[in-house]
């Protein structure tokens, strides 16, 4: 039985930049950091590589986590930091705000880039944000609880 979400996983090029950021500007708490060395036949096995290392810290966000992954090896290559959203593979993540305008204007202020201030959907507002390593953040808020379209979180 498949109970929900539990985490999305970022790979990136710093591990500490990136935790910097979820951590420090959307208030993510580090729950554990782990690594493994090469050689370590399970990751290989579950990543369907060979000779992977990693660097690994999960952070807590409400209700649910992201796993962020530095890989030593293989080396990795390097991501698009302006992949349209529209190319295959996940599009965003999606934070639900109070306060979009205020949000908006805090992260923009810490030198988060936006591709627009936020729109006006009707039953929420929204606009679309890029981490340092160019991965697609929305932020919503949701202005009506009952739209099936935006159905709010408990």
């Amino acid at each position: 039985m498949i109970h929900g979400i539990h985490h999305t996983a970022i790979s990136t090029p710093d591990l500490e930049r990136a935790v910097a950021f979820y951590r420090d500007l959307f208030g993510a708490e580090v729950v554990s950091e782990f690594e493994w060395p090469v050689g370590a036949d399970f990751a290989d096995a579950i990543l369907g590589l060979k000779g992977t290392s990693a660097r690994v810290t999960m952070l807590k966000l409400g209700n649910a986590m992201i796993e962020i992954f530095q890989y030593l090896t293989p080396e990795p290559r390097a991501g698009d930091p302006n992949r349209p959203v529209c190319d295959h593979g996940i599009t965003h993540l999606c934070l639900d705000v109070t306060d979009v305008n205020a949000e908006y204007e805090r992260l923009v202020a810490a030198g988060m880039t936006f591709h627009c201030p936020p729109q006006d959907l009707g039953a929420s507002w929204a606009t679309y944000g890029r981490d340092p390593d160019g991965n697609v953040i929305e932020l919503q808020e949701i202005v009506d609880p009952s739209s099936p379209t935006y159905l709010a979180l408990p």
